[in-house]
């Protein structure tokens, strides 16, 4: 098995593609070892030391560190992932439900604006979350509330150093030019 590993934005967040599915549906990020029961493979990240964060999307791990060299943390990380793999293990625990859904109980917004929220997820849907996925990480909606549009930024985007700009200058700036009732965008 070759796992092939990609830098990201944030240098504190590799992104490893095992060349298979890793998520079939939505995505996972746990953001501690107590999240990570949920996961058999985030179980194994959070276990090797200086591990932070683990996200899931459809074809890609992405791990945060704090403190421990790239150098040293690598071999680990590429060795319980192939570990994993290679015996078969599921990724989630059975009961677990992907974080999409989770988010989805979770959204705010008036009634009655129903159709401007769905405007702003087929945006999200359709135009930032892939180029966001690139990067190791996924963006969703969160809510809307007096023109202020909530977000939540996950996996490599969490703690980036270039999330303020991705969500101002690129998310807002889109939003606002197809939906003129948005005037910001928020991270939560």
């Amino acid at each position: 098995m070759f796992i092939q590993t990609e830098a990201t934005p944030n240098p504190n967040t590799l992104k490893f593609l095992p060349g298979k599915i890793v998520l079939e549906d939505g995505t996972a990020d746990f953001r501690d070892a107590d999240d990570a029961e949920a996961s058999p493979l985030a179980e194994r990240l959070f276990a090797i030391n200086g591990v932070t964060g683990v996200f899931y999307g459809y074809d890609f791990v992405t791990v945060s560190k704090d403190g421990v060299d790239w150098a040293h943390l690598k071999p680990a990380i590429l060795g319980a992932i192939m570990e994993h793999f290679m015996s078969g293990a599921p990724i989630m625990a059975s009961a677990a439900r992907a974080q999409d859904d989770i988010d989805a109980a979770d959204e705010f917004f008036e009634p009655g604006d129903e159709t401007l929220v769905a405007t702003i997820k087929e945006l999200l849907d359709s135009r930032v979350r892939p180029a966001v996925a690139q990067d190791g990480g996924d963006i969703t909606f969160r809510g809307y509330r007096d023109g202020t549009v909530f977000l939540n930024m996950k996996g490599s985007c969490a703690g980036c150093p270039s999330s303020t700009a991705t969500l101002k200058h690129g998310v807002q700036n889109l939003l606002r030019h197809f939906i003129p009732e948005v005037q910001e965008v928020e991270a939560v």
